[in-house]
């Protein structure tokens, strides 16, 4: 280890929260809160769901229709600490999540009414096992039209919850963090990749992007 990702994993220290800070939700608490997200759905009636990271590339769940769709008041940010699935308790990823501010574009997804709970319950374990996002319902605009979705997200109030932290410590968690379901810049790369398949530009990721490829390269080369 050179001098730089020295420093680079000491600032990294620094900003994630202790392994132990991390506690996923009980049981009973995962299954209340699905109950509370559905409460504002209407048996019986096509419910709709908004991806923007990895439901984009890898939703995992039966839809029978999907468009490009915009929000409006939130942007996409690496702002969530993945100790599992992109990273490890001792060297945590960084994954996306819907910060406020600005606008997102991404897919809106149906499904079926009589499959909701199923899905909708494959789907909370794995996006709200430590209640790392904020189910809101949002307006997501395709064309003219308007629908009402469920999307997951920023929870500041969550301890995976990584704020605004500079640039340089969320490069290296991406760059070098590797988890359950493979490496953090993997989900970094596959988002850009069915961004640009779908026609989305979104600078901040891409900026992202490039400079987590220079910090791979770099640390290649050094190697």
């Amino acid at each position: 280890m050179d001098d730089r990702e020295a420093r680079a994993v000491t600032k990294l220290e620094a900003y994630a929260p202790p392994a132990s800070a991390a506690k996923p939700l009980k049981p009973t608490e995962l299954l209340a809160s699905l109950r509370t997200a559905l409460e504002s759905w209407t048996p019986g009636t096509p419910f709709w769901i908004f991806g923007y990271g990895s439901l984009m590339w890898n939703p995992q769940f039966h839809f029978d229709a999907h468009h490009v769709a915009t929000i409006r008041g939130y942007h996409r940010a690496f702002r969530v600490w993945s100790r599992i699935n992109r990273g490890t308790p001792e060297k945590p990823g960084l994954v996306l999540t819907l910060e406020c501010g600005g606008s997102c574009r991404g897919i809106v997804y149906r499904i079926a009414p009589d499959l909701v709970q199923e899905e909708m319950q494959r789907i909370w374990k794995r996006e709200m096992a430590f209640g790392s996002y904020r189910p809101k319902w949002l307006n997501c605009v395709v064309g003219d039209e308007t629908i009402r979705a469920l999307a997951f997200t920023v929870n500041r109030e969550c301890t995976g919850y990584a704020g605004q932290i500079p640039m340089e410590v969320v490069v290296e968690a991406i760059a070098s963090a590797s988890g359950r379901y493979g490496p953090a810049h993997d989900y970094l790369f596959k988002t850009i990749e069915i961004l640009r398949r779908h026609g989305i530009r979104d600078s901040r990721v891409e900026q992202l992007a490039e400079l987590v490829r220079q910090r791979i390269a770099a640390g290649q080369a050094a190697a």
